[in-house]
């Protein structure tokens, strides 16, 4: 299969990146100062992530948001234009959740909505929204951090100010690019969606004011530690809105969208698991796939695990019994070894 590559791509081997296949596309997942420093730098100021390889799917048109309100879970009537909603794309015979999107809804023209996909689920959803696939038409520049929204002020003042979950158009030396105020770490920032004749002079310019290059391995662990679903792990083919503690994604009194009635007889008849986060022992992380057991018995297993580079002791997601109260002990099999833990409160780590 041949890879899709960024528009920043360039920018990213000549910054020395180890690049890396992720949803069909290659990119970085560090750079040679490494995750840890990276997520660190997250934390403490602000870095920028290449996040080219979501999807775009432009809808546009008198009916619109009547597509979208039929298809998604979320109720767009609880927002506006100039607004960014998190929803679902179901199936519709188990209301498993074929993808976690977020909605920009643009500012300049109410009838228009950019909606974002994962990488790999970009055709999947058009397929089921309509619109089109704009792509390869941009790049989306990720600036997140308590120091993120300062830092780009001084090169862009109007996109400095946009608010969270806010979504502003705006102009940048001459070039229109879209501004929303969403992120994937648990920390301040903003997307930025800047044509892709213009990205690498955009990269280069907040490189200038101090904001490094972050790769998609700080990415993944400062969403475990912000307690983030990642699809394909917490979400998925089998896992549900309600399993994985996202009920509140679903708007269950709109008349109809994708796996409504699914969605439902599942709330009537209550969840079998539940996602919960873990914490464990030491720097060994647990992996995706580890069982987790109770008193001797496999009772769940986890779903992401890393080392966190904040708390300095492994964290994780995974499922288990709905009525598992925090606090209680674990033990997670990694390649056969005990690794003990217990359930926690998620974020594991709060801005």
């Amino acid at each position: 299969m041949t890879l899709k590559q960024s528009p920043l791509d360039a920018e990213h081997r000549e910054l020395g990146a180890t690049m890396v296949e992720f949803g069909g596309w290659e990119m970085p997942i560090a750079y040679p100062s490494g995750t840890i420093e990276e997520h660190l730098a997250c934390r403490r100021g602000a870095v920028m992530f290449d996040v080219s390889h979501l999807g775009t799917v432009r809808v546009e048109g008198p009916d619109a948001i009547e597509r979208l309100q039929s298809t998604l879970t979320n109720d767009l009537t609880k927002v506006e234009p100039g607004r960014a909603q998190y929803t679902h794309l179901l199936d519709p015979n188990d209301a498993s959740v074929a993808d976690d999107i977020i909605v920009w809804w643009r500012p300049d023209d109410p009838g228009a909505f950019d909606v974002m996909p994962n990488a790999s689920n970009t055709t999947g959803v058009r397929a089921a929204i309509g619109g089109i696939d704009t792509t390869d038409q941009r790049a989306i520049i990720a600036v997140q951090g308590p120091d993120a929204k300062a830092l780009v002020s001084t090169i862009f003042p109007e996109a400095g100010v946009v608010g969270r979950f806010r979504v502003a158009v705006a102009d940048w030396n001459g070039t229109t690019c879209t501004v929303a105020g969403t992120g994937y770490t648990g920390e301040d920032g903003i997307e930025i969606a800047v044509p892709v004749d213009v990205a690498p002079e955009m990269w280069r310019a907040l490189s200038a004011v101090g904001i490094p290059a972050a790769g998609l391995g700080a990415r993944d662990t400062l969403r475990l530690e912000a307690g983030l679903p990642l699809h394909g792990h917490e979400l998925g083919a089998g896992i549900t809105s309600l399993q994985a503690g996202l009920g509140w994604v679903v708007a269950w009194n709109k008349p109809t969208f994708i796996g409504r009635e699914a969605a439902i007889a599942e709330r009537e008849r209550g969840i079998d698991r539940r996602l919960v986060g873990i914490a464990t022992e030491g720097r060994r992380p647990a992996r995706a796939g580890c069982a987790v057991s109770i008193d001797g018995a496999v009772v769940g297993e986890v779903t992401s695990g890393n080392f966190s580079p904040v708390l300095g002791h492994g964290i994780a997601l995974g499922f288990l019994p709905p009525d598992t109260p925090e606090g209680t002990a674990v033990i997670v099999d990694v390649r056969g070894k005990d690794l003990p833990g217990r359930v926690a409160a998620t974020p594991f780590v709060r801005r």
